[in-house]
């Protein structure tokens, strides 16, 4: 790699070349001085990392010392399967592989995560003037293994005080957050 990958400089004695630890690309110290933790490629101390990736790896890092539990511990949904009429109140979390989305009620459905296609967050409150609004369901598309059939699911935070609606409304908010760091790294 005889030039700077994102600045074009050339690498010669004194300008050394560096290696983002995380996209292993080539890079001048300028490009790549950010020292970040990068704990999900077991690096324990901060490491150094270009830009992009620093930027990347500290909204990991941030998912998943605030959002996780919240993920794992799951929330009480009314879940509407395809273009039923029909819900069933179930509790929706993440398993502790953190790769299936398990529902159980008097079903149990396992979506595994990379099977997930698309997430829509459903709010309400919204204003012209650009309010407040809050989360109070999703709506969720995924391929069923073994074919290239499509189901959609939605996700609907309950009317009673069996339902907690403010655990719905985090849950859908850290749903949403992963969804977002899913889609990044799936376009790197």
């Amino acid at each position: 790699c005889p030039r700077c990958m994102q600045c074009d400089t050339k690498f010669d004695f004194i300008t050394r070349k560096h290696h983002c630890r995380r996209c292993g690309k080539c890079f001048c110290d300028k490009c790549c001085s950010k020292k970040v933790p990068l704990p999900r490629m077991c690096f324990v101390d901060p490491v150094r990392q270009c830009a992009e990736c620093a930027l990347i790896s500290q909204k990991e890092t941030e998912f998943y010392d605030k959002q996780l539990k919240v993920l794992m511990n799951g929330a009480t949904f009314f879940v509407t399967l395809g273009t039923s009429d029909k819900s069933e109140l179930m509790v929706c979390r993440l398993s502790n592989n953190q790769r299936y989305l398990v529902l159980d009620g008097d079903s149990h459905y396992e979506i595994e995560i990379i099977q997930i296609s698309t997430v829509q967050i459903l709010t309400e409150g919204f204003t012209p003037g650009g309010g407040n609004t809050r989360a109070i369901g999703m709506i969720l598309q995924y391929k069923v293994p073994g074919s290239e059939e499509i189901t959609q699911m939605k996700f609907t935070a309950g009317e009673d005080f069996s339902c907690n609606k403010k655990l719905s409304a985090s849950w859908l908010a850290a749903m949403h957050k992963a969804t977002k760091l899913l889609y990044e790294s799936r376009d790197q």
